[in-house]
């Protein structure tokens, strides 16, 4: 993305291309009125730019064409025009002045039928009046570069287009109000503070000024090192969150894994017969569990591959196993371990597991306490029968969270920007600790805290660099 001219006038369709009811065409910049002006004629006559503001106006987009016939309704709209003119479409247009508008710039957005054809032409001419085209992201970032929004704000309007749940929506959206910013930006302050005590004691030693002792100066850098501690521990959940989690159903063949799938998602996605090794591929399904979004793969149970496509499976399924954040290893209940169910219980050894003894509607032969020794978290279920699926869940959302609740008006850290920034400002803090107790001076001190202070900047945009802006909003879609 290109050093951009807060002068220009953007324009871009807003909604995605496709047949639906409603298309939007947004302009931003000095000369959205005026331009809006020359493309518009509303039912009233008037023009856009004496619109007043949070106003929508019925009407027509028109191009000026001196070669065209008129038609009857082209006679009715264009009156007082000069020249003849195309009807484009028929259209609602919606007026949003600066300072108060998403931009804080003057904002027109036309809201026309969509469909690939309007919306290009709509698009095409604002152009050919003087617009340019948005980058990615554009409008939001001139939010934050006006000022309306920081950039941590800036950032959860991503969040919250790419949100995977209802629990995902509101927490990115308690971000947008400025949840978390308004704790950053408390902590920065907190640290400033700290610094002007520490450079009146560097630079007037002699006058009569407020000094800091190192007691009291270890005792406010612990308070804000555990209320950065206390944001970096929310960093999984808002990961979980923003990203998913990915849960792998493993297990031998015919051990029911097809079956499991089926009923955590409540329908019959996967073949399932009696005949081993049905699964020959893995399948991937997203379900919503209390708020956590998670993706279950379902793989092949085959262990020695016998061919080239068995070989690709188990290919498959260890490539997901090698990458899961939680692993459901099914044995089946009717029957003793065999070398294969020991293989699996190898291969998992070192991953986040629940043992699912499976099938406990029939009659039971496993012997459950060598399960026992080697797993913490064993539960009976019947996914053909449906049973001990809520016990399943639960313990699922245990290994999710931790044990924690997850609240909707919580504070997370989502970002892995924003957790890379809070964990240099830790490690900041840390060391200025170390330079404390160690009796070194106070100049050496202040650098340190200045440090997490930049760190802490960088999340909501005070100390950021427009390289690392141009990547933010290059993972937007334009017209956002």
């Amino acid at each position: 993305m290109f050093n951009l001219n807060l002068s220009d006038t953007i324009a871009a369709i807003s909604t995605p291309i496709g047949q639906a009811g409603i298309g939007i065409v947004r302009l931003s910049g000095k000369k959205s009125l005026s331009i809006a002006d020359k493309i518009f004629m509303g039912k009233d006559g008037k023009k856009t730019s004496k619109f007043k503001t949070y106003t929508t106006h019925y009407g027509w987009i028109i191009s000026q064409c001196a070669n065209k016939p008129i038609s009857r309704l082209n006679r009715q709209i264009g009156k007082s025009a000069n020249r003849r003119t195309e009807i484009i479409d028929e259209v609602i247009l919606t007026v949003m002045r600066a300072p108060r508008s998403y931009t804080k710039e003057d904002i027109v957005e036309i809201n026309c039928h969509s469909g690939i054809v309007p919306l290009k032409k709509i698009l095409d001419l604002v152009l050919n009046q003087g617009a340019r085209l948005a980058q990615p992201g554009e409008f939001t970032k001139r939010a934050f570069l006006n000022g309306r929004i920081d950039l941590a704000q800036a950032e959860s309007v991503l969040d919250i287009i790419r949100a995977k749940t209802e629990l995902a929506l509101r927490v990115s959206f308690n971000q947008l109000k400025g949840d978390l910013s308004k704790q950053v930006q408390d902590l920065r302050n907190h640290l400033l503070d700290i610094i002007a005590n520490l450079e009146a004691s560097i630079d007037f030693p002699e006058e009569d000024v407020d000094t800091i002792s190192y007691a009291q100066l270890l005792k406010r850098i612990e308070k804000n090192e555990n209320a950065l501690t206390r944001l970096l521990d929310s960093a999984r959940g808002g990961k979980i969150l923003r990203e998913g989690m990915s849960v792998v159903i493993c297990g031998r063949p015919n051990v029911g894994k097809s079956s499991l799938l089926n009923a955590l998602l409540g329908e019959e996605r996967a073949i399932v017969t009696p005949i081993p090794g049905t699964t020959r591929d893995t399948i991937e399904e997203i379900i919503n569990l209390e708020g956590a979004p998670l993706k279950i793969v379902d793989t092949a149970g085959i262990i020695e591959p016998k061919d080239l496509i068995e070989k690709e499976a188990v290919q498959r399924s260890q490539k997901y196993l090698s990458s899961a954040d939680l692993v459901l290893l099914v044995f089946d209940g009717s029957q003793r371990l065999n070398k294969d169910d020991r293989i699996l219980i190898n291969r998992t050894k070192d991953k986040q597991t629940i043992a699912l003894i499976n099938k406990i509607d029939l009659k039971q032969h496993i012997d459950i306490s060598k399960l026992k020794n080697l797993f913490k978290d064993i539960v009976r279920i019947s996914a053909l029968k449906r049973k001990g699926l809520d016990s399943l869940r639960k313990q699922i959302l245990k290994k999710v969270w931790g044990g924690a609740i997850i609240s909707s008006d919580e504070v997370l850290v989502s970002n892995v920007r924003h957790e890379d920034a809070l964990r240099k400002a830790l490690a900041a803090l840390l060391e200025a600790k170390d330079i404390i107790k160690s009796g070194h001076s106070l100049e050496l001190i202040s650098h340190c805290l200045k440090e997490a202070v930049d760190c802490l900047g960088e999340i909501t945009g005070e100390t950021i660099g427009e390289d690392i802006l141009n990547r933010i909003f290059s993972d937007f879609c334009i017209g956002k």
